[in-house]
C-alpha cells in the first residue's frame, strides 16, 4: 500500500541506509507473548465478522460532486479506494472524478490545483501528504471545499493541521502489532527476521519501528537485518538485497516483514533464482495495503504467506459517508476499520479483503438512492463515473 503518506507510498525522498542490526537475542521462546500473539492472530484471521461501523447518520443529500486526487493510480491501494468510492457514489447518486497525480510532487500539486479549480463539493486526498500541497489545501479551505483524506496523515479521524474533515485509515499501531504477532505466532516464538522499510517516509518508518519494537517482546525472535529501501528504488534494489541476505543468513532467515506488499513482488525473482521454494522459508508478511498481486502471491504460495490488508472498497464507501456527514453539518463518524490478516487458508481465493455488512449499513443510513435532482457537471472532464 499502499500502503497515508507523504507523497505517501511513493517514497519520493531518499533516506539513509540503515545498518543491519540485531534487535533482540536470546535462546528461549516467549510463552506468555506467544499465547497472546496466537489469540490475537486467530481473531484477526476471522472472516465471519459483523459490521462494527456506523449504523446511523444523515440521509443522503443530493446533487454533490467529488474529486479524488490520487497520489498515483499505479498504487493498487489508491486505485482500490478510488474504485470503492466510485461504487458508493453511484449508489448515493453523486458524481466523482479521478485526477491522477502520477506519483511525483509536481504531478500531485498540479492535480490538486486542477481539483480546486473544478470547485467540486469535496476533494479526497488520496494517499499523499497534504503538506506537499499546502497552497492548494489552503485554497480549498478558502473556497469552503471540505477535504477527506485516505492515508493522508498518520492517524485516523479529523485533523486541524492540515485541515481535514477526517482521515480514513487503519491505525498504524494496530497494523504493526498484528504483523509482529503473526511472525511470533507462526514461528512458535523462535524466528530470524528481516524487516524492510522506506525510512524517507515518516509514516512508513514509524510502522517499521513499531514492528521492530513488538518483535522485541519475544526473546526467541531475532532481527537479523533492517533494510531501508525507498519504494521508488524497490524494483532495482530489492532483488540485489535479497541475494545478499540469503548469502549472509542461509539458514537463520525464517521470516520477513515489509511496510508494503510490493517489496515481495520485487523479491520473488531473487528467491526463485536462489532455488527457494515459494512456500518458504522465509515466510513473508506485508504490513501494507493488501493489493491484488499480494493476494495472488499468497493464494499461490509464491514468496508471500500473509498480508495485513486495508479494506479498500469499504474505505471508499466510508469516504462517501464522511462527505455526506460534512455536507449535512454533522461530525465525522470516527470509524476505524479493525485489522485483518489474510492468508491462503482464509482468503478463499479472493484478491482483496472485503468485509461483509458495510454496503447494507451505508445504504440504510443514506436511505437508498435518496439523492435526486440534477447532478451538476464539472467544467473539465478528467475521468468520470
Amino acid at each position: 500500500m499502499v500502503v497515508a503518506v507523504a507523497v505517501a507510498l511513493s517514497g519520493c525522498q531518499r533516506g539513509p541506509s540503515n545498518t543491519p542490526a540485531p534487535a533482540t537475542t536470546g535462546p528461549g521462546g516467549c510463552p506468555a507473548v506467544l499465547a497472546g500473539a496466537r489469540a490475537a492472530v486467530a481473531r484477526a484471521e476471522r472472516t465471519d465478522t459483523v459490521w462494527n461501523g456506523p449504523t446511523t447518520g444523515p440521509v443522503a443529500v443530493s446533487g454533490r460532486t467529488l474529486v479524488f486526487v490520487a497520489q498515483t493510480m499505479t498504487n493498487p491501494g489508491v486505485a482500490g479506494v478510488a474504485n470503492g468510492l466510485r461504487e458508493a457514489v453511484r449508489v448515493i447518486g453523486w458524481q466523482v472524478r479521478v485526477i491522477d497525480g502520477g506519483g511525483s510532487p509536481a504531478g500531485i500539486q498540479a492535480a490538486m490545483s486542477e481539483a480546486v479549480a473544478l470547485r467540486p463539493s469535496g476533494i479526497v486526498i488520496g494517499g499523499f501528504d497534504p503538506g506537499s500541497t499546502s497552497r492548494q489545501v489552503a485554497a480549498a479551505g478558502a473556497a469552503g471545499i471540505p477535504l477527506v483524506g485516505w492515508h493522508a496523515v498518520a492517524t485516523p479521524g479529523p485533523s486541524r493541521r492540515p485541515a481535514l474533515f477526517t482521515n480514513v485509515t487503519t491505525r498504524v499501531e494496530d497494523v504493526a502489532g498484528i504483523t509482529a504477532q503473526w511472525i511470533i505466532a507462526h514461528s512458535g516464538g523462535r524466528a530470524g527476521v528481516v524487516l524492510f522499510t522506506d525510512a524517507s517516509v515518516p509514516f512508513a518508518k514509524r510502522k517499521s519501528e513499531l514492528i521492530r519494537a513488538n518483535l522485541a517482546d519475544c526473546a526467541g525472535v531475532r532481527l537479523l537485518a533492517y533494510e531501508n529501501i525507498p519504494i521508488p528504488d524497490a524494483s532495482s534494489r530489492t532483488p540485489r538485497e535479497i541475494s545478499s541476505l540469503l548469502a549472509r543468513f542461509p539458514d537463520t532467515w525464517t521470516h520477513s516483514a515489509a511496510i508494503n506488499d510490493l517489496y515481495f513482488a520485487d523479491a520473488a525473482p531473487a528467491f526463485r533464482a536462489a532455488g527457494r521454494k515459494g512456500a518458504g522459508p522465509p515466510f513473508n508478511i506485508g504490513a501494507g495495503d493488501g493489493d491484488p498481486s499480494a493476494f495472488q502471491r499468497i493464494n499461490s504460495r509464491q514468496y508471500q504467506a500473509a498480508t495485513v490488508p486495508e479494506p479498500l472498497s469499504q474505505q471508499g464507501w466510508q469516504i462517501t459517508d464522511e462527505f455526506n456527514r460534512a455536507f449535512s453539518g454533522r461530525p465525522a463518524s470516527g470509524y476505524v476499520a479493525p485489522t485483518h490478516v489474510s492468508t491462503a487458508a482464509n482468503s478463499a481465493g479472493a484478491t482483496a479483503w472485503d468485509p461483509p455488512g458495510y454496503r447494507e449499513a451505508y445504504r440504510r443510513i443514506w436511505g437508498g438512492r435518496a439523492a435526486r435532482g440534477p447532478r451538476p457537471a464539472l467544467p473539465h472532464r478528467v475521468s468520470t463515473e
